[in-house]
């Protein structure tokens, strides 16, 4: 019986491994096609998007740079202005809620409850609620612009950010704060002290998956943005036409690459963060 009990876990766990294998081709085969056909002449691209580069189809590194000499608004403008809004955006996300966090976790109130809960629900308002309201409202208040739109990523990244520093926060033992405060430290010497050295796992997780998420939006910088001035990489990649409307797919291929490398590679690089991070979030909720 025992054996028969092992050899059916093992085939389960065959079977699992197997069902997996096949969802994570499905999804690297989108990226592998985009790969292949940034190689590929733009009429090529069209007639064979599938078929694998032949000598005839072949074109190298050409389509890379075209893609970035294409058109009049420099390519180097983009990632200047999706690396700022990135970074800016996701340092006010974690400085913001992990002190607003910190608080909720530390005081109990109904008010903080209150809060707590209204993070929390953030995360399942769709964004096309409240997408036409925004644009107005960006412009009257002046967020409109790449050093404002940081505000207004706070807002819709609080939520996931709050729920898990709170959770991380509720595992930090109170005396550690109570014997900082023994020794002078007021609530913000406690915080940056002690606190904020403490939530250093949890916060690379948020800051992996708050670069990932802005670093490719595009929906939200097309609404608040003039694009006529600033242009992310997403926006850029839409506007990437010549004369008469034409696209050319081969040079557009080669910058979706050129964008989503950067995010592979910091995601490949920093993913075991994101594993310790929301195991240490998710110990209190």
């Amino acid at each position: 019986m025992k054996e028969k009990s092992l050899q059916r876990e093992k085939t389960l766990k065959s079977a699992v491994t197997a069902v997996f294998g096949v969802i994570s081709v499905v999804y690297v085969l989108p990226v592998f096609i985009v790969l292949m056909n940034s190689f590929k002449a733009n009429t090529y691209v069209k007639t064979q998007t599938f078929a694998w580069p032949t000598e005839e189809t072949f074109v190298g590194w050409y389509n890379y740079v075209n893609g970035m000499t294409f058109g009049a608004y420099p390519f180097m403008k983009s990632v200047l202005y999706s690396l700022t809004i990135t970074l800016l955006s996701t340092a006010l996300i974690l400085i913001c809620t992990s002190m607003a966090a910190w608080y909720i976790a530390r005081v109990d109130s109904t008010f903080c409850r209150i809060c707590y809960y209204v993070f929390v629900f953030s995360m399942v308002v769709p964004f096309q609620m409240v997408m036409y309201t925004l644009s107005k409202t960006a412009d009257q208040l002046q967020l409109n612009t790449p050093w404002t739109i940081p505000i207004i990523y706070l807002g819709f990244g609080a939520g996931l950010a709050v729920f898990m520093f709170t959770g991380f926060v509720k595992s930090i033992p109170l005396e550690i704060e109570e014997a900082a405060a023994i020794d002078g430290c007021g609530p913000i010497k406690t915080y940056f002290k002690v606190v904020l050295p403490m939530l250093v796992p949890t916060m690379i997780s948020v800051a992996i998956l708050e670069i990932m998420w802005v670093w490719n939006d595009y929906l939200l910088p097309y609404l608040v943005l003039d694009i006529n001035k600033y242009r992310t990489i997403p926006i850029h990649i839409q506007y990437l036409q010549g004369s008469y409307g034409t696209v050319d797919l081969g040079a557009i291929m080669a910058l979706v690459v050129m964008a989503i490398i950067p995010v592979i590679v910091f995601y490949l690089t920093c993913q075991k963060y994101i594993i310790k991070g929301v195991a240490a979030g998710a110990v209190k909720g």
